[in-house]
């Protein structure tokens, strides 16, 4: 089917593109003297959240809403649970450090924020002028408190160390910026396309592609360098990925995309999904703050935790409940 071949087309456009503009964006960064700080705060948290923002703004405006709001929940739950589910099982998360108290109340005020504007029905534009000033004030505080040597290396800054193979011309990293960009907008246009298709096609809403096989799609970036990082047993980085990564995706991609039009929030997404992320939103956080390290058996109630969700995304628990009746 064509669809199917879109979506992988556009899939690996997206986790090609997003590395190559990452590394672009790095070099450019590094040539400017720009701290690496700054560069972890803003080129690598913005660079993997890249395919969920141009997705997610393409098919805003393709009036697709369900896959815009879906991405963005299924992002959220794919970087927690599925993540951890994975890498988990190659080496523990250890949780520590400063930041991760700061940067995971951000992250539940983010979801607090994202479930009031739920409420409303839609999220108007002056809602994502309120996350995107929240986001920016966030990045601000980031960089001044890490600036003052809390919480030791910044795990902001070793994020960098994860990019070590960057071009060194820089011509050439100008060019690694500019076709990645290209790449990414490619691919957001097939993915959406060929979702879009598929939905129709299979009788499927958007909002389950969104938050399924778009989710997981534009979440690959995300679980490369946490696989790298983790690997390197920089699980602090690992962890500090998975939490800005989702603060990204509530703040700057919903922010985003409502300021250029106004996000309708599916009712379908009111009744499971949205209160399925605060869930594990909360539980995440709450554990990542209690617990010395996320060990390889909550790796595997994680990854169960995801299989069970997504297999209910089209097999839902009411309708087996029925049929088992």
């Amino acid at each position: 089917m064509m669809a199917a071949g879109a979506i992988l087309a556009g899939l690996i456009l997206l986790l090609l593109g997003a590395e190559v503009m990452i590394r672009g964006a790095v070099a450019l960064a590094r040539r400017l003297s720009i701290s690496p700080h700054v560069i972890g705060l803003t080129v690598i948290a913005f660079g993997t959240s890249a395919p969920e923002l141009f997705v997610s703004l393409k098919a805003a405006l393709y009036g697709a809403p369900g896959i815009a709001i879906g991405n963005v929940i299924g992002s959220n739950i794919a970087n927690i649970l599925l993540m951890i589910g994975t890498v988990g099982v190659i080496t523990p998360f250890v949780c520590r450090g400063a930041p991760l108290k700061r940067d995971g109340s951000i992250l539940l005020i983010g979801t607090l924020i994202f479930v009031g504007v739920g409420l409303n029905g839609v999220i108007e534009r002056w809602h994502g002028i309120v996350m995107l000033v929240l986001l920016v004030s966030y990045l601000v505080y980031c960089y001044f408190d890490e600036r003052r040597g809390n919480g030791d290396v910044s795990v902001h800054a070793k994020e960098v160390e994860e990019f070590d193979q960057v071009p060194e011309n820089v011509w050439k990293a100008v060019g690694f910026t500019l076709g990645g960009l290209a790449a990414v907008l490619i691919g957001a246009q097939f993915l959406v396309d060929g979702a879009i298709e598929v939905a129709e096609y299979a009788g499927i809403s958007q909002t389950v592609i969104g938050i399924t096989v778009v989710a997981v799609g534009t979440s690959l970036p995300e679980l490369a360098t946490t696989v790298i990082a983790a690997m390197r047993k920089h699980s602090d980085v690992a962890l500090g990925n998975i939490i800005g990564s989702n603060i990204f995706n509530t703040l700057g991609i919903l922010g985003t995309v409502s300021i250029v039009t106004p996000l309708s929030i599916p009712p379908e997404v009111m009744s499971l999904d949205l209160w399925f992320m605060v869930g594990v939103t909360v539980l995440f956080v709450g554990l990542a703050l209690r617990l010395p390290a996320f060990s390889r058996p909550w790796a595997v109630i994680f990854f169960l935790a995801y299989a069970t969700f997504i297999t209910n995304q089209f097999y839902p628990l009411q309708n087996l409940a029925i049929a088992t009746s």
